[in-house]
């Protein structure tokens, strides 16, 4: 479905009961909301509504020319809560997703009923070079194809490419169809950014998990989060990088469905 707005449209999926708690996931850098095609049947099967968001210039979202900042992006996930009607909704968002999240909690906490962050990060994750030489790559080749091999070893394990090559290449696929546009975009807004200031004035129920074998926004990073928002809670998956979710979904589900159940209660 799109939202369409001034000279653009946000693209969304929304399923589910409308008598249900709505679940909302934002997604990682370079990817959409078919990054969370694991999380939907069970979500749906506990009775809740699932609504999934592209960013700008990702998955079915057009690109917004120029730099954004994370209250762009997080502004645009209030946007189609607001359009939908579906406001407070439980927050579900990994990596940049996970930084909306905390925007989210910062600017427009009404929105929220509770939180998860997962494998994510409270600044700027890398290297000013490391980043430098990304966007360098992707303005050079008109694409993300050069980024695509790297970015994904560290999404996913070798072992689980062995044994799921069909959705190792979704994934893939989701890393070179974004927008040059929309990934730079996104770059500028992540690029100078530090919440470490502000998540001890977080009022709202908060988790936060990461993969044990993350090394893009690593378990000591999650960890951080966690010590600073009063009251948040922490888990670990094992044998698992950027995407848990992909990697281990029974592991990642039972703790997204116990967290979930445990907010409505």
């Amino acid at each position: 479905m799109l939202l369409p707005l001034e000279g653009r449209s946000i693209s969304y999926d929304l399923v589910g009961s409308e008598n249900g708690p709505v679940v909302c996931m934002t997604h990682s850098l370079v990817t959409d909301g078919g990054m969370w095609a694991e999380q939907v049947p069970p979500l749906l099967a506990a009775g809740f509504r699932v609504l999934r968001l592209d960013m700008r210039g990702h998955g079915g979202s057009n690109p917004v020319v120029g730099d954004y900042t994370i209250s762009d992006l997080a502004g645009d996930v209030t946007v189609v809560l607001d359009s939908l009607g579906t406001a407070p909704v439980h927050f579900i968002g990994l990596s940049i997703g996970g930084v909306l999240g905390q925007s989210l909690a910062f600017e427009h906490r009404d929105r929220l009923a509770s939180a998860m962050w997962c494998d994510t990060a409270l600044s700027t994750p890398g290297t000013p070079e490391e980043w430098r030489q990304r966007v360098d790559a992707v303005r050079a080749a008109g694409s993300l194809a050069p980024l695509a091999d790297s970015t994904i070893e560290g999404f996913l394990t070798d072992a689980f490419k062995e044994r799921n090559p069909g959705r190792y290449k979704q994934i893939r696929d989701m890393i070179i169809g974004t927008t040059p546009a929309g990934y730079l975009g996104c770059i500028a807004a992540i690029r100078n950014f530090d919440f470490a200031a502000r998540l001890p004035s977080v009022k709202l129920p908060v988790l936060v998990v990461c993969g044990a074998d993350d090394t893009d926004t690593p378990p000591e990073f999650n960890r951080r989060i966690t010590s600073l928002v009063p009251g948040a809670r922490y888990e670990e998956i094992a044998h698992a990088r950027h995407f848990p979710n992909v990697e281990n979904p029974d592991v990642f589900n039972r703790i997204m469905l116990d967290w979930l159940q445990a907010q409505r209660d």
